[in-house]
């Protein structure tokens, strides 16, 4: 069952529940219902800061996969006057349109002009999706052998990010896994196609999403209140429809939503 405790319990415990989701095999997730889009931006900077000094605290590294969309736009901008050892931070994406890395629509282009064009961060640490191949699965492919490289895995096994942000659509989707669409049922890759209205994405597929160590989600506006009540609390709802379903972690979850997006949850207190 979700943590519908209120914001200043949350906060107050959240060092202390990160601690107890490394010892447990399954949690619930933390849903906060925050008043705007800045409270959603405020709160995600706090956690995101605290889980690459932890990683980097504990083991010289984090990693760290991006989402894209307007929402998280503000959060890369307040982490670019953060105090992080930004030579110890690897960047990635959770999905990417099909378009040059220049291009508008580009999430890397719009991480790069937010945030990381205005730090020190090597250049080796930034791990973008390959868009400059000669078709989208070879891009794919590509995408798929630089975590197996970085990460050290064989094929097949799923790395284990530290950090994993996303967003979720008023259809209910997440990264690029959207709604009855093949790449929802990819569960033997780390990297797949993924495809909108006729045009090619390129995602994380969802198991490797569950297996990161913190995921959170930032999710603003009414239009996705009706999808979020499916994907938070109708046990019965399709993840073919509400491909955000489909993350159902080991470790820790957070739903950072504002009052707009909550608006159709049930509250429990």
């Amino acid at each position: 069952m979700p943590d519908w405790r209120s914001q200043s319990q949350q906060n107050r415990s959240a060092g202390a529940e990160h601690s107890k989701s490394q010892h447990h095999a399954m949690i619930s997730p933390r849903i906060e219902i925050l008043s705007d889009k800045a409270a959603i931006v405020e709160r995600s900077l706090d956690l995101v800061v605290k889980r690459i000094q932890s990683a980097i605290a504990d083991k010289e590294l984090c990693t760290i996969s991006l989402a894209g969309g307007s929402t998280p736009k503000p959060l890369y901008e307040a982490l670019a006057g953060q105090p992080i050892d930004w030579d110890a931070l690897h960047i990635f994406w959770g999905d990417e349109r099909y378009v040059a890395s220049d291009h508008p629509d580009s999430n890397q282009r719009m991480v790069r002009q937010a945030w990381l064009d205005k730090i020190p961060i090597p250049a080796a640490n930034i791990h973008p999706v390959p868009t400059d191949t000669s078709d989208p699965q070879a891009s794919v492919d590509q995408y798929e052998t630089t975590l197996q490289d970085f990460f050290h895995v064989e094929a097949k096994d799923c790395p284990q990010f530290d950090i994993m942000l996303l967003g979720m659509g008023d259809d209910g989707h997440t990264a690029s896994l959207f709604p009855h669409t093949p790449a929802l049922q990819v569960s033997d890759r780390l990297v797949t196609l993924g495809e909108k209205s006729g045009q090619t994405r390129i995602s994380l597929t969802a198991p490797l999403i569950n297996q990161a160590q913190c995921i959170i989600f930032m999710v603003s506006g009414s239009d996705k209140a009706p999808a979020l009540a499916q994907v938070l609390q109708n046990d019965a709802a399709d993840a073919a429809t509400y491909p955000a379903r489909l993350i159902q972690a080991k470790s820790e979850v957070w739903w950072l939503v504002d009052e707009a997006a909550a608006a159709q949850l049930q509250l429990r207190r």
